[in-house]
């Protein structure tokens, strides 16, 4: 082991959505900081694949978002989730997912200026590590995390480098373990887990096969097999789940766990897939195996001192309703402000507190949500009748009765329609996307309670500018284009959205920057005049402030705090508001800032 330890401000464990994420945003932010990963590159399997608007949003705000939608498979070309007893075979029915009904797209349209897409992990984490790089990030590959002690000023990580065999330490002012569903950094904070591991099993299969005569007049991203006789897997049913259209696929089928985890020929794997698509003469090519167990377990704590944890490492859960990677990604974007914050000595570090209060509710309603998920399929099966007799050519004859001009046939086909409709809370979960709201010291109320939800708050997003919301998105003008209000804000940066008659805000931001050194943008919203137009009138409308009163939003595009109307003294309201964001007042920020 070497001597001197490497010294950082912030070592990021873990090279997933989470931890590349992190980096990236580090280094956007100035923030300097090692990434260490026991992998000699990223990932090699494309695991995690939906990707919604909220985790979309944060690559916007890296500059990212081209780059990604580049090499990701567009929203039309998942429109559908199919329901079959084969590829070739009978189809029992088909549902518009992730927000490709007609009537539902008008949701996703005007709740974000991006779009959902699949973007598969393997393709995903070489965009942020690249970005991560080139603003600064200091790579370590085949770098294993060991160990760590806390003391009041920091983080020694011990680590191993892989190749050589030798261990050394790196100094941290604070540690993010993004190291997935094993996570070493968790075990050793010992974080409190609630929850179960290993309660299913299943297995990937990836393979090259042109399957294109058999999906694309049905484009998909996932094709559910349901067969008399099937292996049923961890997530409920047999899958053949789109990589790259239409010629790369990974096919997922089950195994019974308590057997122990089970290796495939190559000859069992090309079995499986043509026995799911139901084509006994198709070229397959076996690209990789592996397995895979169904969890439901979440942190009931996100950090412990000077090291907080995110992304899988805090909630691990299927992949049903695709919340896994786009989760991770928001948890970094959540704490990586905080950490400028409290580097750069704008804000206490009680306000780290605030990324456990605000992200662990969050871990918990997705791992729940995933694993509900996979109960909703036994209706489905029981409706085809694919579970009426353990013998498959019974099962069969049951399957056939459905579509019987009976009374039970009519009253089957009813149940499965039903069944499958009731997959929008897997497929087009709108609102466990982007209904999340915030409670926190880093949120502060204007007096008003949360607004109650009008339509089912998993299926339908909810726009608010009500303190702890997502900032509502909207189109405006802003030097000569078009823009989201998101684009407004955000870049590690706070801002006051005002309009005609706001001019009080911004001599409260200059307020802020004098007594914190911390800059408040200040973007007026409005008629020809102020910085941005209203062209449709909609933030007038969305807003749910009076032109002259403002909207304070984080870095993480949330609303902070909000001003129904103009008030005498902006300076000293919005000084207590920061005072109440950053941990400290106005007065202790100064003697903070003379003692140092």
């Amino acid at each position: 082991m070497t001597s001197k330890p490497v010294e950082t401000d912030v070592l990021v464990v873990g090279s997933g959505p989470a931890g590349a994420t992190a980096a990236a945003l580090l280094g956007m932010y100035g923030v300097k900081h090692i990434l260490v990963t026991k992998y000699g590159w990223l990932a090699d399997t494309p695991r995690a694949h939906i990707t919604n608007q909220r985790a979309m949003e944060v690559l916007r705000d890296l500059g990212l978002e081209e780059k990604a939608v580049a090499q990701a498979t567009p929203q039309h070309l998942m429109a559908n989730n199919v329901f079959c007893e084969s590829l070739a075979g009978e189809e029992f029915g088909r549902l518009y997912s992730w927000g490709n009904h007609p009537s539902r797209k008008a949701d996703y349209d005007l709740a974000s200026p991006t779009r959902i897409c699949d973007l598969p992990q393997n393709l995903l984490e070489p965009i942020l590590i690249e970005a991560a790089g080139q603003r600064g990030t200091s790579l370590c590959f085949n770098t294993e995390f060991v160990d760590l002690v806390q003391d009041a000023d920091g983080v020694t990580a011990t680590v191993k480098d892989r190749l050589s065999g030798e261990t050394y330490q790196i100094r941290a002012k604070y540690l993010i373990g993004a190291d997935g569903g094993r996570s070493r950094v968790a075990e050793v904070i010992g974080l409190p887990m609630e929850g179960q591991m290993g309660r299913a099993g299943s297995m990937n299969i990836i393979v090259q096969a042109d399957l294109s005569k058999y999906v694309a007049h049905r484009p998909s991203v996932l094709y559910w097999v349901l067969q008399p006789g099937a292996q049923i897997g961890g997530i409920g049913a047999g899958l053949i789940r789109m990589v790259r259209p239409w010629n790369e696929w990974l096919i997922i089928w089950g195994y019974d766990i308590e057997q122990g985890e089970r290796k495939l020929s190559n000859d069992e794997a090309i079995s499986i897939v043509r026995n799911l698509v139901g084509d006994e003469s198709l070229e397959v090519k076996v690209r990789s195996t592996s397995t895979w167990t169904v969890n439901e377990m979440y942190a009931g704590h996100y950090s412990s001192g000077r090291v907080f944890c995110v992304g899988d490492a805090v909630h691990r859960h299927p992949p049903t309703n695709g919340l896994g990677s786009n989760t991770s990604i928001q948890d970094s974007f959540n704490l990586c402000w905080k950490l400028m914050l409290v580097l750069e000595g704008h804000a206490a570090p009680s306000l780290l507190e605030t990324y456990s209060a605000e992200r662990q509710p969050v871990g918990k309603q997705i791992v729940t949500r995933a694993n509900k998920s996979i109960g909703d399929f036994p209706p489905i099966f029981e409706a085809v009748g694919l579970v009426a007799s353990t013998d498959p050519a019974e099962a069969r004859k049951a399957i056939a009765a459905r579509k019987a001009p009976t009374a039970e046939g009519k009253a089957r086909r009813k149940k499965l329609y039903e069944a499958i409709a009731n997959k929008s809370y897997e497929f087009n979960c709108h609102g466990v996307e982007l209904n999340q709201r915030y409670g926190s010291t880093a949120v502060v109320s204007d007096g008003t309670p949360m607004p109650a939800f009008t339509r089912d708050h998993e299926l339908y997003y909810q726009a608010t500018t009500w303190p702890g919301a997502h900032l509502p998105h909207v189109w405006v003008e802003h030097h000569g284009q078009r823009k989201s209000t998101l684009d407004l804000v955000g870049k590690g940066r706070f801002t006051l959205l005002t309009g005609v008659g706001g001019d009080g805000w911004k001599a409260a931001a200059t307020a802020i920057e004098k007594a914190y050194g911390l800059p408040v943008d200040v973007v007026t919203i409005g008629p020809q005049g102020c910085d941005a137009l209203d062209i449709y009138a909609d933030w007038y409308r969305q807003s749910e402030v009076d032109e002259d009163g403002c909207v304070l939003v984080r870095p993480d595009m949330y609303v902070a705090w909000r001003a129904r109307e103009a008030v005498v003294n902006a300076p000293d309201v919005l000084l207590d508001v920061f005072g109440q964001i950053l941990g400290r007042s106005a007065k202790e920020q100064a003697k903070s800032v003379a003692a140092a």
